[in-house]
């Protein structure tokens, strides 16, 4: 397979010179592990100096002003020595990250993704090829988190097996799990209930009678999907893999996937292997079935309106990565036994050791990660800055079409330093909501503001706690490849994310589309 290599001779345009610029400065920065040391280090001295001014601000939370809190005091120091385990432990993203891996790592070495994905190319379009896994990155919010650990990295497989650069397939990936977190296709996630309940609560403190209905964006997030694809199709194939021309793929050839015809043994093992994965998903499909399925949430956890299995509290939801590690463990023994690639139960259990042995790196990253982010959300800084951007946007009285937009700017530059969704909107929220609401805006529409912000600048900041996780996705084929490669990859995504999905909530708006399920544009609704 020819593999892109660099032309001298090709001619750079300034937008091309631009990221390589941001690719050069990004990847100068310290080791993504001693970033986040420096920044947990720049947090505790920020928090210092600001814990003896008494702000104004209110915290809507608890309705008292805004302190910041010492990371330096003695207090505060023995608690992040007793806590350090803890907090590391809790690192949500840790264990979906390790779990999801162990299952993928046996489909993996024994070799069932890569005959699946070679079986897949051979009858899938090659133009069709982005949109194609876009759409399945969009897919994959209904499992919230899973596409990172999933699709993203088959994003580079897929795209390598088919002879096109695999960072441009990552990209193409990450634009629609995380650029486009937002948007669902067709199928409802666990976000909108959850999104939806911290949007009641905080309408409630002007309107304590105010119903939210989980699905009232489900409208604009299912149509947003197709603009989503659109996007990543354009940019991924017009803009990033043209420049990627330049890049070098120099990872190990022998860890990465080949194109070659299917085998009489693998194409027997695919079948079996698709057969097992067929049967476990349609035995898991039944026992969802019944009213009195332990899947289901209980009857006093479901909101009205919503799924009893759609809520964040069904067992089903809390159990994603788990049934992705076991739908991914049953298809690729099946496929080993059968193709011959594994010999007995030990060669499973070496297969799950080598994929934890690549994660060494991740592991290290993510212990640093989750102590500043401790330290950043026990300083209270994320809280101050939060309000005072709404503040700012409530003193500049813009009018409503600008508010919108000043909404979602604003979310997008809280979005570079608070990764969670829902952290965020529960931070949010309480301010933004019943802001909006003396404006004459719904919740409805704000919360839509809001999830169009909380999308399009994910994709850049390396304080996102799956992003480090990314870049080793990216190094497995060039092993140059740092934070600067990552972010000046996706930043043509972010700004036609800004722009067109902020475009198309206006025209929403502007043309009265429903957003969703009993949703409106103002409040009260008429």
């Amino acid at each position: 397979m020819n593999q892109p290599s660099p032309d001298a001779t090709a001619p750079r345009g300034w937008v091309a010179r631009f990221l390589d610029t941001v690719e050069r400065v990004g990847n100068k920065l310290p080791d993504p592990a001693m970033l986040f040391l420096l920044l947990m280090l720049a947090v505790w001295a920020l928090s210092w100096a600001l814990s003896g001014v008494d702000f104004a601000a209110i915290d809507p939370r608890s309705g008292t002003p805004i302190q910041i809190v010492n990371q330096l005091s003695g207090e505060s120091l023995t608690a992040f020595m007793a806590n350090m385990v803890r907090v590391f432990l809790g690192f949500a993203p840790l264990g979906v990250v390790l779990v999801a891996m162990l299952g993928l790592g046996v489909a993996e070495h024994t070799g069932f993704i890569n005959a699946a994905l070679r079986r897949v190319l051979s009858v899938t379009p090659k133009a069709l090829l982005t949109p194609a896994l876009v759409a399945v990155a969009v897919l994959s919010h209904v499992a919230v988190d899973a596409g990172y650990v999933l699709v993203i990295p088959l994003g580079g497989v897929i795209f390598y097996a088919a002879g096109r650069h695999p960072l441009a397939g990552i990209a193409a990936a990450f634009c629609g799990v995380s650029g486009g977190f937002s948007a669902t296709l067709f199928v409802p996630s666990s976000l909108d209930p959850l999104l939806a309940g911290f949007t009641q609560e905080a309408g409630r403190i002007l309107d304590p009678a105010l119903v939210v209905n989980p699905l009232n964006n489900w409208v604009f997030t299912t149509a947003s999907s197709f603009l989503i694809i659109a996007i990543g199709w354009f940019v991924t194939d017009r803009i990033v893999e043209p420049r990627l021309k330049r890049t070098v793929v120099d990872g190990d050839p022998a860890n990465l996937p080949k194109m070659d015809e299917l085998s009489a043994a693998e194409r027997r093992g695919l079948s079996w292997a698709v057969v097992a994965m067929l049967v476990a998903a349609a035995l898991f499909a039944l026992s969802l079935v019944p009213e009195t399925s332990p899947w289901r949430a209980p009857a006093d956890a479901v909101p009205d309106g919503s799924h009893p299995l759609l809520v964040a509290a069904a067992p089903v939801m809390q159990s994603i990565v788990a049934l992705i590690f076991v739908l991914f463990l049953i298809p690729g023994t099946v496929y080993g036994y059968v193709a011959g690639t594994v010999k007995s139960h030990r060669d499973i259990i070496a297969a799950m050791t080598k994929s934890m042995s690549g994660m060494g790196y991740y592991i290290v990253i993510a212990f640093f990660i989750a102590q500043f982010l401790a330290g950043f959300n026990g300083s209270g800084l994320g809280t101050l800055m939060a309000v005072e951007g709404a503040d700012f946007l409530q003193a500049l009285g813009l009018p409503m079409w600008l508010t919108i937009i000043g909404l979602i700017i604003m979310t997008g530059i809280v979005n570079l330093f608070i990764g969670s969704a829902s952290a965020k909107w529960a931070l949010l929220a309480p301010i933004m909501v019943p802001l909006m609401m003396q404006l004459g805006v719904s919740p409805d529409l704000t919360q839509a503001a809001y999830r169009v912000g909380d999308s399009m600048t994910t994709i850049l900041t390396p304080l996102m706690p799956y992003f480090p996780l990314i870049v080793v996705f990216c190094q497995r084929y060039v092993t140059a490849a740092g934070i600067g490669t990552l972010v000046s990859i996706m930043i043509p995504y972010s700004i036609a994310l800004s722009i067109l999905w902020t475009l198309f909530l206006l025209a929403f708006w502007g043309f009265g589309i429903p957003l969703g399920i009993g949703a409106s544009y103002v409040y009260p609704a008429g």
